[in-house]
């Protein structure tokens, strides 16, 4: 599951809803807040602002959602492949990471 951290007045314009409201809901849903080194309070969203978050992404670009599409492609092809990766300690000449070589 990605982190997400969204500002009060974005969490209120995705939802639809006022600022105070978000406060409240983040206080009821126990959610991690943070003051980023802007000085503005991000909280962390939950799975279910998480999946509203990206539906909503994909509503607006059609390319975001089909990079989403390619990355959960692949990670669903490394999961299936796990076994054929090596750490980056495999071989020093080669990239950050290397494949198993068959036969």
């Amino acid at each position: 599951m990605p982190q997400i951290w969204m500002t009060y007045d974005e969490i209120a314009a995705l939802m639809g809803c006022t600022t105070d409201a978000v406060r409240v809901q983040v206080a009821y849903r126990c959610l991690d807040r943070k003051k980023s080194r802007d000085g503005v309070t991000r909280v962390k969203l939950d799975s279910d602002w998480t999946a509203h978050f990206l539906a909503a992404s994909r509503d607006v670009d059609p390319a975001l959602d089909q990079a989403i599409r390619d990355l959960q492609t692949i990670r669903s092809e490394m999961a299936r492949d796990a076994g054929q990766i090596v750490g980056p300690d495999a071989d020093p000449h080669q990239g950050e990471f290397a494949f198993k070589r068959s036969g």
